[in-house]
């Protein structure tokens, strides 16, 4: 952050100020827990740290690298690390924050955090990425621990990633961790679900949004910008409920078929080095033409801020399920809302991949483990009463479902926060 720059005072059009306007718009429905609110736009601690690591070629390499704890109010920080060469401290606390809301949204025992390093590690050899990946843990192990702040997959990271940030705090403690990090492949505590969570997640309270609005999933024609690991895995599970893919973006392009993208196909060309636009089923064009897209249901799920308000105004989509965090700015919130476009916020629709997060921690602690459909019922279950608890709050204040989860989710913490009191 610059010097000019106060966490109340962000950067144009930043991540950070898109949630402080969030938090704005709530403030009208905390009652007396209203004057906490301050709390909320100001994260807990943010840490920058130094990652030097020796290159293959015997170069020294320095990387920038955050961890910010939002509010703890509730329980530990929870949240993920991303590798990405965009990532910004201001980027991390936006993202921390809506961990925050998030975590209390679904209920549960968290806080919120988020870290990440300013790299590409498309750009890094697997030994050079390794060598990111602990000296980064070890510049954060002051701060993240099994009950004080645990990390998770995120943009760019995955088990194996977490598996080396879980090694390298348990060397430094002196004992095996797992609870440390969630996300992890199986045989070191991992769980079961855990890596489509986040995609079914969006599925499932987007079916509930589409049987609210009358809209019958069979035939209904799907656009999804993002098709990692959340994107792919909703618009499966949309696909075999009936609905039609008419339109995929990646980090290579747009590629849309009117008649439906063959998934079966599509999904495994995707993961290659070549990307989506190499599928052979379907139309490249240009990436803004992504939302001139005839389609019934729009499923950001790339990086935040890419509903702007021209894109609102012209996307002919009846549902956004926002797969991905902070991807719709406040100004395209209004136009949606105006338009009669409902919305589930990334706060409550993409917070599958963290209760299936919670899961794995517990299951860490008991060293017991569930099957995957025990897990499936349990995640379903907890999406649908969140979801409904919100809808319920929205439809009593005549207000967006993203406001009602924010009115939710702040009296929990802020509740918390006032219970708990100041110390000292």
């Amino acid at each position: 952050m610059s010097e000019k720059l106060s966490f109340v005072n962000p950067t144009p059009n930043s991540p950070w100020g898109t949630y402080l306007q969030q938090v704005d718009r709530v403030v009208p429905y905390l009652g007396g827990l209203a004057k906490w609110v301050e709390t909320l736009k100001r994260p807990k601690r943010a840490l920058i740290v130094d990652v030097p690591i020796e290159m293959d070629d015997g170069r020294i390499a320095h990387y920038e690298g955050y961890r910010v704890q939002h509010n703890m109010s509730r329980g530990p920080g929870k949240g993920g690390v991303r590798f990405h060469p965009d990532v910004t401290l201001e980027e991390v606390m936006a993202l921390s924050a809506w961990m925050t809301v998030k975590t209390a949204a679904v209920n549960l025992p968290y806080g919120g955090a988020k870290g990440g390093i300013r790299v590409d590690p498309k750009k890094l050899s697997l030994k050079e990425l390794e060598k990111v990946t602990r000296r980064y843990t070890s510049e954060i192990g002051i701060i993240i621990g099994p009950h004080t702040d645990i990390p998770a997959p995120d943009v760019n990271t995955n088990g194996q990633i977490m598996a080396w940030m879980m090694d390298t705090y348990s060397m430094n403690v002196g004992g095996t961790a797992t609870g440390v990090v969630t996300g992890k492949p199986l045989h070191l505590g991992g769980s079961l679900g855990r890596v489509k969570a986040t995609g079914r997640g969006v599925f499932v309270t987007g079916r509930e949004a589409a049987r609210r609005l009358g809209l019958d999933l069979r035939g209904a024609r799907i656009a999804v910008q993002g098709f990692g690991n959340v994107g792919s895995v909703a618009a499966e599970l949309f696909a075999e409920a009936g609905a039609i893919i008419v339109a995929v973006q990646d980090h290579t392009g747009t590629v849309v078929n009117e008649k439906g993208l063959d998934l079966e196909k599509l999904i495994p060309i995707s993961r290659t080095v070549a990307g989506a636009v190499s599928f052979k089923g379907g139309d490249v064009v240009p990436n803004e033409q992504f939302w001139d897209v005839a389609c019934d249901i729009l499923i950001p799920a790339a990086l935040e801020g890419q509903i702007t308000a021209a894109r609102a105004k012209k996307t002919s989509a009846k549902l956004v399920l926002e797969g991905a965090n902070g991807p719709t700015v406040p100004e395209a919130d209004d136009i949606l809302a105006e338009r009669g476009v409902l919305v589930v916020p990334d706060v409550i629709c993409n917070a599958g991949g963290v209760t299936v997060s919670y899961f794995e921690w517990v299951q860490d602690f008991s060293s017991f483990f569930w099957d995957e459909d025990e897990i499936n019922v349990r995640l379903d279950r907890i999406m649908m009463n969140a979801l409904n608890h919100i809808w319920d709050t929205a439809d009593k204040h005549k207000i967006t479902l993203r406001t009602a989860t924010y009115a939710v989710a702040c009296e929990r913490i802020l509740m918390a926060r006032q219970e708990r009191g100041l110390y000292p």
